[in-house]
């Protein structure tokens, strides 16, 4: 069976969803573009063990929207969009399986590019790469960025030091409980730097050799998936899935302050309110997890490395911008950042307007 692209009716508000299914090669995935109002659309691919095609299509949706923002906040003049395939990453990859998804993002045009995502490694976009030019985050190559993984790390720990500063009077951390949820590639290396910082870390994963390995290396408290809420924490650091913060969740949380790589933390945005009224600063996730999105726009934009030095800098100030407005105009940090990219989007709509 031919590789086959459905075109799917996208919700209001998106551009593109499409469904791409090759029996053959074992594929079935979504890409969704969201708005190309800044530039082509950029986002990762994700590989999850998704029980249904909705389940599927429904975080697609919701991650290509948060890279919109993502994307608009960091001024890299690009659109949003994600890519999910549906197997689970342990088992189901192939090179056909990539290839025909490469093939796939070739006839999108250059309206999209895809990277790296959860499950997704510099190995296998090589792969997808064989089969198109709108694949990024690659190792090698004249503007090669490589795992954006670090990049992400780097900006969440430097978010979560200012965030520290604004709730505790200081960025030191020695001390600290830190629950890092999730030891991904970016959770791994989060947790890494604030092992070195003097945190007193705290691990949660479904895989059990991972966190078995944080608390051999990094000396680190260990706590079951399904307790992580009951923990006593200064600091939560949500870096796997998203939604995780609910009504239900941050009931129980501890923590007076959340930073994390995760997208999509708050199950609804209604969430963020809840967090003010325990006092417990929440930094935008879209905002804080910038670091690979900037790598790798580095690679789209064929730039140096200073481009993306520069850039990852320029993500706490940001942070501390909407920390400074959220309190002045007592908003809650989520509605300032969306706020901001809303004022973004309008304004690269109209100089498009301009041009037609």
């Amino acid at each position: 069976m031919a590789l086959k692209l459905v075109e799917e009716l996208a919700p209001a508000g998106y551009e593109r969803l499409v469904y791409i299914e090759d029996e053959e090669a074992g594929l079935r995935a979504f890409v969704c573009i969201h708005s190309t109002a800044c530039g082509p659309a950029v986002g990762g691919c994700r590989m999850w063990n998704y029980a249904t095609l909705d389940e599927a299509r429904t975080d697609v949706l919701r991650l290509a929207a948060g890279m919109t923002h993502k994307n608009a906040m960091a001024g890299l003049g690009l659109g949003g969009g994600k890519s999910v395939i549906l197997g689970d990453p342990r088992s189901d990859k192939t090179e056909a399986l990539f290839r025909a998804f490469g093939q796939a993002i070739e006839s999108f045009g250059g309206s999209y590019y895809t990277a790296e995502d959860v499950g997704i490694s510099p190995e296998d976009m090589a792969i997808v790469a064989k089969e198109t030019s709108y694949a990024v985050g690659l190792d090698q190559g004249a503007h090669a960025s490589g795992d954006p993984s670090p990049f992400t790390a780097e900006g969440v720990f430097q978010c979560l030091k200012v965030g520290a500063r604004a709730v505790f009077g200081t960025d030191d951390l020695k001390g600290r409980r830190v629950l890092v949820q999730g030891l991904g590639h970016v959770g791994w290396s989060l947790a890494e730097k604030l092992h070195a910082a003097g945190a007193q870390l705290l691990v949660s994963d479904v895989n059990v050799q991972a966190v078995e390995t944080a608390r051999d290396t990094l000396g680190a408290e260990v706590c079951a998936p399904d307790e992580v809420f009951a923990q006593e924490m200064d600091i939560f650091a949500p870096c796997a899935l998203g939604a995780v913060l609910t009504r239900e969740t941050v009931g129980q949380l501890t923590a007076r302050l959340v930073c994390g790589a995760a997208n999509n933390q708050l199950l609804e945005p209604s969430v963020a309110g809840d967090l003010l009224k325990r006092d417990c600063l929440y930094l935008p996730d879209y905002v804080v997890n910038a670091g690979g999105i900037i790598s790798v726009a580095g690679e789209v934009h064929r730039a140096g490395p200073e481009y993306r030095t520069e850039r990852l800098a320029q993500i706490a100030s940001r942070v501390a911008q909407i920390i400074e407005i959220s309190r002045k105009e007592r908003m809650t940090t989520i509605a300032v950042a969306d706020q901001m990219v809303a004022e973004i989007l309008a304004s690269a709509k109209a100089k498009v307007a301009e041009t037609v």
